[in-house]
């Protein structure tokens, strides 16, 4: 007898436990049907993550909130028979398709890292590519429409009037007018062709007696400074390689993927 009154009594109590456990595992019982904690976790998760945001009582309870109705709709919409419709099912297999990818390139970028040798040969070969050395100049223009008001414009220059000032007044160039022309320190890749041809011609506190025609005008460009361009130290564009590299490496995964593929599509022009 004093075995089955403990067994009884062991009974009574896990039944007395069973809603407490749920309670754990769940945020909430939905007619009859559980909502998990480890949905809310996941959506937690996602959240946080997409906006940035930190974890905070007020966003969890916004998440259980939306997951709770959630659940409240999806029951409704199952109790119409909404989920056998050949639209849902076709979104389905969409959203299937589109999961699988995302887990199959995160995956990838998981087990394929950049490693520092890749990163350190990646950013020797860039700098040994003509990234080191060259000059930098820092340039002054005036845009104008015609050539006669670029003469107008050179006459007053030569004659003593002070180029930041006819630049703040005359040039069209919103981008450096108010700053008195001033292009700041650039490298001559930076400027069209004929731009760049007559300012590398320049001499230091010199400005061209001629205008130069460019598709946006015609310029008058005077040269402020000089500089020994300098390359950035690996450390500086470490973020901006490994990503490049990172991609890259995601390229040539897609295209390993589709040029092992056995079909009969012939792929468009890419």
């Amino acid at each position: 007898m004093k075995k089955l009154s403990f067994a009884v009594s062991a009974v009574a109590l896990a039944a007395a436990l069973l809603p407490a456990l749920a309670s754990a595992q769940n945020i909430a019982i939905v007619n009859g049907k559980a909502v998990p904690k480890a949905r809310f976790e996941s959506f937690m998760t996602q959240v946080t993550k997409q906006g940035n945001q930190p974890r905070t009582p007020e966003l969890e309870q916004q998440v259980k909130d939306e997951l709770v109705l959630r659940e409240i709709f999806v029951q409704e919409a199952e109790a119409r028979g909404l989920q056998r419709s050949e639209e849902y099912r076709s979104q389905m297999d969409v959203a299937r398709q589109s999961l699988l990818i995302r887990e199959l390139f995160n995956d990838y970028q998981k087990k394929n890292t950049v490693s520092d040798a890749e990163l350190k040969a990646e950013y020797d070969k860039l700098k040994g590519a003509g990234g080191a050395g060259g000059n930098e100049y820092r340039a002054r223009h005036i845009l104008v429409e015609k050539e006669d008001e670029a003469k107008a414009l050179i006459a007053q220059l030569k004659a003593g009037a002070k180029f930041d000032d006819l630049a703040k007044a005359n040039s069209k160039d919103p981008g450096s007018a108010p700053n008195g022309g001033d292009l700041d320190w650039a490298a001559p890749g930076n400027f069209v062709p004929e731009f760049s041809e007559a300012m590398t011609k320049l001499e230091k506190g010199k400005f061209t007696e001629t205008a130069v025609k460019s598709q946006f005008g015609y310029h008058i460009i005077q040269l402020d400074d000089t500089r020994t361009a300098s390359f950035p130290s690996l450390d500086e564009v470490k973020p901006q390689l490994s990503q490049r590299l990172q991609q890259a490496k995601m390229n040539k995964f897609r295209e390993d993927l589709k040029a092992k593929a056995k079909t009969d599509y012939k792929f468009g022009a890419q």
